[in-house]
This record gives structure tokens, C-alpha cells and sequence, in this order.
């Protein structure tokens, strides 16, 4: 029986490990040996988390919460990191899977190898090459220290192999976020605010802004948004603020008519207002890989990407932080000039499987 213990600490994890997981219990059915826990690290603590979310992905609430979230940068590694260790002490693995590039990630990679236990990084390689982010030190990180890496591009391979990865451990699976999209988009709903805001196919687009490039700076907050209101007419412009983000607009004097702050919403109802939007403005790189697939034009409000292959191949342009990057963008969709886009290799729906088989395969475990 190959154990596999899998992690997840922030809601963007969730939706990465849901098709992974869909995948173990189907090879189970088949009689396969495998079998996994689901630890959640609780680096983020979400309410919206509670039960409807892991309903809207159609996956079982997590085996454990490690309940450690909080604090500084140092304070939340240390606290995963003791958690995990009693953790996978009391529950044995063969195999740590962890995926993206939050604290939990590196952290419980960590662990896992001062405990001899092989780790799998889903979505390795992928680089920013912006020392600046935590988000980049975790990758470094991580791959420093993982056995088996399951990438989503083949640029993330040839990164991997220039940092000293072997290649016989690097295996181009693709995308376990669009395996989730692809799943759930059927089942994609109509949140409770388009009736109230009378909103309309392609009348809107969707904004989500949080990074401390964007949104530390006061001032500079409220003039991207001000540059995003002035030329984005005639368009509804839906918000849905991030706690990070809600913070700061409350001290700021922004207001119009067509600017809609709203709660964050649902994975099935927020994917709803992107794939009937107009066009995405976000400093998220999730956001840019399902634009992508759902052929809906995206701006990404940041100097740099760890997601390349959405704008050299996708639907998303890589804007910068500066606002009077807004304009000519704005002027470029609204008179239909925006690219068209396509879909990158293997972000067919099919990436859960083929790291499930990869890892049957695998005779070290």
C-alpha cells in the first residue's frame, strides 16, 4: 500500500489537490494500493472554508487541522513545522505531496526529508525570479529539496534542469488547477449579486487586487483604481475584496456608480462571473491560468510572472504596477483588439491522472 499524505494550507491549494484527490479514490475502486490523508496546515483560516467550500469541490474536509496560521513569515513556518512533525510522526508516509508555493509548502517539505520521507511537488519549477516575493523563496526552496517534480510547462522543466534537478525525476503532467475547472465548470453559478447589480453577459469585468505591491501604498491604491474607473467605461466593475485589500480602500475616498466592493465569493460562483466577464483585471497568478482557458482577456497588475506561458501563449498581458499601464490596455479591449489566446499543452483536464499513474509507477515508495 503506497501512503501519501498531502498538504494543503490556502484556499488556491485546495482547488490544486481536489482533482488529485478524485483521482486516489477512483484508483482505489480499481483496487489499486493507495491511500492518502489530507492535512490542511491552517495557514489560512477561511469561514468560508467551513463545509461549502469542500461541498463546491467535491471533496472530504481535511483528515487534520494543524491550526497554525498566523503571525510573521517566521512565526507560521515555525508553527506548520512543529505541527507537521507530530503529525507525520503519529501518521507514517511513503510519500509528502505538496503543490503550489505557499509557507505550508516549504515547510512540510522540510519536514518530510528530516523525517526520510520522499516529497512530490505538484507545480514545481514555475519561477517569478523576484526575490522580493515569499511566494518565490518557498519554490527555491521546495525543489532544493523534493524527489519527484510534476511541472505544468515546459519552461518550469528547463528550470528545473538548470538548477541541478535530474531529469529522470521531472515529469511534465500539466495543469491540476484547469483538471478542477474543467471538472466543475458545468456547474458554475449565478452568485446572489448578479441579479441585485443587474449584471449582464460581457457588461462587467472582474477585478481582484491584494498583492503588498499594489495594495500597501495608499495613495497608490487609489490611483490604479481611479485609472481602472476612468477608462474602463461603460463597464460594471465587481470587486471582490480580499480581507488584505478591504483595509486599506476603507481609509481611501474611492466612489463611482459603476465600481461594485463586494465579499469574496464561492470557487463555482466567482468562476461564474469570470467566464461571462468582459475581461479580468487581477495581481493573481491562478486567475491568469483559468482566463486563459476560459478564452477571457486578462491584466495583470505586476512587474513580473512565475506563469509565463499565459501571455506567450493565453489571454493575459503582464501590465506592471503602474497605473498609466491602465489606459492603452483598456483602449486596447474595448476596441476589440485584445489577443485571442490559446490553450498551453497538457491543461487538458487529465493532469490528477497522470501523476496518480507516475506515482504507481514509482518503485522507491
Amino acid at each position: 500500500m503506497k501512503n501519501i499524505t498531502i498538504i494543503a494550507g490556502a484556499r488556491p491549494n485546495f482547488m490544486k489537490i481536489a482533482p488529485i484527490i478524485h483521482v486516489i479514490e477512483e484508483a482505489q475502486v480499481r483496487g489499486d494500493n493507495i491511500d492518502y490523508r489530507l492535512v490542511h496546515t491552517g495557514q489560512h483560516y477561511d469561514e468560508k472554508m467551513s463545509g461549502s467550500f469542500f461541498e463546491q469541490l467535491q471533496i472530504p474536509k481535511p483528515h487534520i487541522n494543524l491550526a497554525a496560521g498566523g503571525g510573521t513569515q517566521a512565526e507560521q513556518t515555525a508553527a506548520i513545522m512543529i505541527e507537521f512533525e507530530k503529525e507525520l510522526l503519529e501518521n507514517p508516509a511513503d510519500l509528502v505531496l505538496v503543490v503550489g508555493d505557499v509557507t505550508s509548502t516549504m515547510a512540510c517539505a522540510i519536514v518530510a526529508q528530516k523525517l526520510h520521507t520522499k516529497v512530490a511537488h505538484v507545480e514545481a519549477g514555475i519561477r517569478s525570479n523576484d526575490w522580493t516575493m515569499p511566494e518565490e523563496i518557498n519554490r527555491l526552496l521546495t525543489d532544493a529539496i523534493t524527489n519527484y517534480f510534476f511541472t505544468t510547462s515546459e519552461l518550469a522543466n528547463q528550470n528545473l534542469l538548470a538548477s541541478g534537478a535530474k531529469s529522470e525525476n521531472i515529469f511534465f503532467v500539466g495543469n491540476t488547477m484547469i483538471d478542477t475547472l474543467l471538472k466543475q465548470r458545468s456547474r458554475f453559478r449565478k452568485p446572489l449579486l448578479w441579479k441585485n447589480l443587474g449584471l449582464k453577459e460581457k457588461n462587467y469585468m472582474v477585478m481582484t487586487l491584494h498583492r503588498p505591491a499594489n495594495v500597501d501604498e495608499e495613495e497608490k491604491l487609489k490611483v490604479l483604481i481611479e485609472e481602472i474607473i476612468m477608462h474602463s467605461a461603460p463597464y460594471e466593475l465587481i470587486f471582490p475584496v480580499h480581507p488584505r485589500t478591504a483595509k486599506v480602500i476603507e481609509k481611501l475616498d474611492i466612489g463611482d456608480s459603476r465600481l461594485h466592493l463586494v465579499e469574496p465569493l464561492g470557487y463555482l460562483e466567482f468562476n461564474y462571473l469570470v467566464e461571462h466577464s468582459k475581461a479580468v483585471i487581477t495581481d493573481s497568478g491562478g486567475i491568469t491560468e483559468e482566463t486563459t482557458v476560459m478564452g477571457i482577456p486578462c491584466m495583470t497588475l505586476r512587474d513580473n510572472t512565475e506563469r509565463p506561458e499565459t501571455i506567450s501563449i493565453g489571454t493575459n498581458e503582464l501590465l506592471g504596477t503602474n497605473p498609466k499601464a491602465i489606459k492603452p490596455a483598456m483602449q486596447k479591449l474595448i476596441s476589440g483588439n485584445w489577443k485571442r489566446g490559446s490553450i498551453p499543452n497538457l491543461w487538458d483536464g487529465k493532469t490528477a491522472s497522470r501523476i496518480i499513474d507516475k506515482i504507481l509507477e514509482l518503485d522507491e515508495l
